[in-house]
């Protein structure tokens, strides 16, 4: 991979030597899911330490393209969307394969529409958001080992060891004799620091440290070998902000990425030169050129649009794996540690970010002992069907678009035909994508709202994902009649609101804007015990 160094932003971290040795909760790994779990965990009062091997930089040159309508809702209840949006571009259709397109503006919410934005944009927002709330930030970190015991998880870890930088004004080495024995210079051990934690998170990607450590296996398989990732400018750019068609020879997407550049993601089934060794050097025969870059475009697009300036291009391959499970004791896998799939769809960063928001809010509660450990394992329990559904997904948009076969072009065009024609059929696949529909499963008698996605309902002050952003359960009751009555003192664990809507509904949602429990009549006595199982006591306050 090659770019310039104009393609980053300087971060500041504390040397691992004053870094804390306890804290509540250890997060590997400073991609987005992990500074979205350090940030929210520290905005809940915890102490976070995260650590990163990367250096203290945010990469311009990141994959992901896209953020989804589930995603932003997410970011809503942080009161972070708004910012987000404003660094790329709303587009109101997402190719899938042949000429099946999902038009995400039926859309209910906020946000019916695909945001177009760099990873970057996104880190960049929760990494400024986990450093006011005061994570403790190590960058140049390497993970070295992993214990827990009943109270705890113990981590090594050892500055991560980079190549020497040669000084343009330095002098040359002298040569040794040719008959010279030349032992090799020993270098140091690193210095190694244990850290400890109550929990952690491993959010350290598709080669995840953390996961190793753990000893669980990641089992799968590459799907697509050499993917091109080029950054260029165009003289005839699309008249839309994100560009997708994918034929049985391959795939290419253009997507804007404003101050002219354009980035351009392709894969062409008849050019699948090897991929660069990384240890080998920065400008291995596998990096593409801007040639083969505007083949592919021009394969799957039928245009370059006047590809030139390349900043960056590179490869990498596309695997389907997932972790046989998310938690080992006290340490949890998310995003990438946790399950990696194809580019079809644009769900990977979406997933892992869901991943986060899942399992903050559940880790805080536990923390705080307001809820037994038993909820933690909720976390697996509902993120891990999830994980598994979006490699079914993405795997079959992807072979859908890829098929070579007469009976798969075939079935690819009626797919096609039945999403464009089909509304019910284009409605429910836009909202399995994009996070919209994704609803966990609840226990046998349960109202049929809980475990589903609550809708930005209308108060009569404000917005529901508005009041979510203090962190706390909503208890939703109808505009008229008396306060609910659960029969304790207020506390901060639930905050009461009316609906702004006329009806008889209560509903209790989690921290993470999901339907806890629902009820169509008044329930006293079932919200109580739905309080009391959710969040320790059935204390409530109204909103401020």
């Amino acid at each position: 991979m090659a770019h310039s160094g104009t393609d980053s932003t300087a971060r500041t971290a504390i040397p691992l030597a004053d870094a804390p040795g306890t804290a509540d909760v250890l997060v590997v790994g400073a991609g987005p899911t992990g500074l979205l779990a350090a940030g929210d965990l520290a905005a809940a009062g915890h102490s976070v330490t995260l650590v990163e091997r990367r250096d203290e930089t945010i990469s311009n040159l990141s994959r992901a393209l896209v953020v989804h309508a589930r995603t932003l809702e997410q970011l809503d209840a942080r009161g972070l969307a708004d910012e987000l949006i404003g660094t790329g571009a709303r587009t109101d259709s997402l190719g899938l394969f042949g000429r099946a397109v999902l038009r995400p503006g039926q859309l209910p919410g906020r946000f019916p529409f695909v945001l177009v934005t760099g990873q970057f944009e996104v880190e960049r927002l929760l990494e400024r958001r986990a450093r006011e709330a005061g994570v403790t930030f190590l960058y140049g970190t390497e993970v070295r080992g992993l214990r827990q015991d009943g109270t705890g998880v113990e981590l090594d870890v050892t500055e991560a060891r980079r190549p020497p930088a040669a000084s343009p004004e330095a002098e040359p080495a002298p040569q040794a004799e040719p008959d010279a024995e030349a032992a090799p210079e020993a270098e140091p051990p690193a210095a190694v620091r244990t850290l400890r934690a109550s929990y952690l998170v491993g959010a350290d990607g598709v080669h995840s440290t953390v996961r190793g450590l753990l000893g669980l296996p990641f089992p799968g398989k590459s799907v697509l070998r050499s993917i091109v990732l080029a950054d260029v400018r165009l003289s005839d750019p699309p008249a839309t902000p994100f560009l997708l068609n994918a034929t049985e020879d391959g795939f290419a997407i253009i997507a804007s990425f404003g101050g002219g550049w354009y980035r351009v993601l392709g894969w062409n089934r008849h050019r699948q030169p090897p991929e660069r060794d990384p240890a080998g050097p920065e400008h291995g025969e596998g990096e593409p050129g801007l040639e083969e870059v505007r083949d592919l475009a021009v394969r799957a697009l039928g245009s370059d649009h006047g590809m030139h300036d390349p900043r960056w291009t590179s490869r990498f391959h596309s695997d389907e794996r997932q972790a046989p499970r998310y938690t080992v004791g006290r340490v949890f896998l998310a995003g990438d540690a946790a399950h990696v799939h194809s580019p079809a769809g644009g769900m990977g960063m979406n997933t892992g970010l869901q991943d986060a928001a899942n399992l903050t809010w559940k880790l805080s509660a536990v923390l705080r002992r307001h809820s037994p450990v038993t909820l933690l394992e909720t976390y697996d329990s509902e993120r891990h069907p999830v994980g598994t559904l979006v490699l079914r997904m993405s795997g079959a948009i992807l072979r859908l678009a890829l098929t070579r076969s007469a009976a798969g072009r075939a079935l690819r065009s009626t797919g096609a035909e039945i999403v464009n024609r089909v509304r019910p059929l284009a409605n429910r696949a836009v909202r399995m994508v994009s996070g919209i529909a994704i609803s966990y499963k609840s226990p046998r008698g349960s109202h049929p709202l809980a475990g589903r996605r609550a809708p930005d309902l209308a108060l009569t002050s404000g917005r529901l994902y508005e009041t979510l952003r203090q962190g706390a359960f909503v208890l939703v009751s109808p505009p008229d009649g008396p306060p609910p009555d659960t029969g304790e003192e207020a506390d901060d664990r639930t905050v009461h609101v009316r609906s702004a809507a006329v009806g008889t509904r209560t509903l209790l949602v989690r921290p993470d804007g999901y339907i806890a429990w629902a009820s169509d009549r008044p329930d006293p006595r079932g919200l109580r015990q739905a309080l009391a199982q959710w969040t320790g006591s059935p204390a409530v306050r109204s909103a401020a």
